[in-house]
């Protein structure tokens, strides 16, 4: 259901360009601002892993400096079936964590300090399943795509003036209606998107770790701490905001229209609903080896 869903709203995408294109600038106006965003997005595309991580200062960790996290991170890649991704620390005490990477072969996963402190080893390993199911969804390619589309779409707005048809049936009124409504239906339409996919990433994630509870008590945790746990290098560069498994910057109560992120209640429901349909969890390997914490996670 997940991905028809985003099927469907990525056609509505789809279908928006293309009405807002021939409305305001014809064949040529839709192919230069869909030239431009493809270029703009094509590089953040291939480009955007190591700048995230960089603005985050995630560092980067092997079996030998973070011995147990990184074996719980490869323990549920072989369960995802994925290769190994590149595993990070960054140094915040907000619990979250975030996946990027333009394929699974180049991807990358990160947890805070916070979240390697604050939760117990199955809620972690609900978390970076998630994260993985990411990574295995292919989001960042269809993120990317649906932000090409809502970046044209904005360019056309911005364009309207010049390219706009002014002898079409509500002349200047309707070309800045266009300039006004448009990106505010792509930017809706994208968000929309954003949400789908958190939540098929919980149903996979789910299954990657093979407990949907793990990551329903994770939720319900990383969420009351980012209440009240700053996270600075987020709140510096909001637009790595959506990356992360909760938002970073402040929990919204409802699914808004903007918001990036689905009402994590909705998203606990999901997952407890979910379990009462799976086998007995007992059954479920543990993706670490049940041994005592003798100290830091890295």
């Amino acid at each position: 259901m997940g991905f028809a869903k985003t099927a469907i709203l990525m056609a509505a995408m789809t279908a928006l360009f293309l009405g807002v294109g021939a409305l305001i600038g014809g064949r040529g106006g839709m192919m230069i601002a869909l030239v431009i965003a493809v270029g703009m997005n094509a590089f953040s595309y291939w480009n955007s892993d190591k700048a995230v991580l960089r603005l985050h200062n995630a560092r980067e960790v092997d079996e030998r400096s973070a011995p147990e996290y990184y074996r719980m991170v490869a323990q549920l890649a072989r369960n995802a079936e994925l290769p190994m991704p590149r595993v990070f620390i960054i140094e915040t005490d907000q619990p979250n964590a975030f996946a990027t990477g333009r394929n699974p072969e180049n991807a990358a996963v990160a947890a805070t300090t916070g979240l390697l402190q604050r939760l117990t080893r199955e809620e972690l390993a609900g978390v970076m399943a998630h994260e993985l199911a990411h990574v295995k969804n292919r989001d960042t390619l269809i993120m990317t795509i649906t932000a090409t589309f809502a970046g044209a779409i904005s360019m056309l707005a911005n364009f309207a003036m010049f390219f706009g048809n002014r002898d079409r049936p509500g002349g200047f009124i309707g070309t800045l209606a266009l300039m006004i409504l448009a990106p505010l239906a792509a930017a809706l339409v994208q968000m929309a998107i954003s949400r789908s996919r958190e939540y098929e990433a919980d149903r996979m994630g789910a299954e990657i770790c093979r407990n949907p509870l793990w990551l329903a008590g994770a939720l319900q945790k990383i969420e009351a701490f980012a209440q009240r746990i700053d996270n600075p290098a987020a709140e510096r560069n909001p637009a790595t905001a959506h990356m992360f498994i909760i938002n970073p910057l402040h929990a919204f109560k409802h699914d808004k229209l903007f918001s990036t992120h689905p009402n994590t209640a909705n998203r606990i429901a999901a997952l407890r609903e979910m379990a009462g349909g799976m086998p007995a969890p007992a059954a479920a390997p543990r993706p670490v080896p049940a041994r005592p914490r003798t100290g830091p996670w890295g």
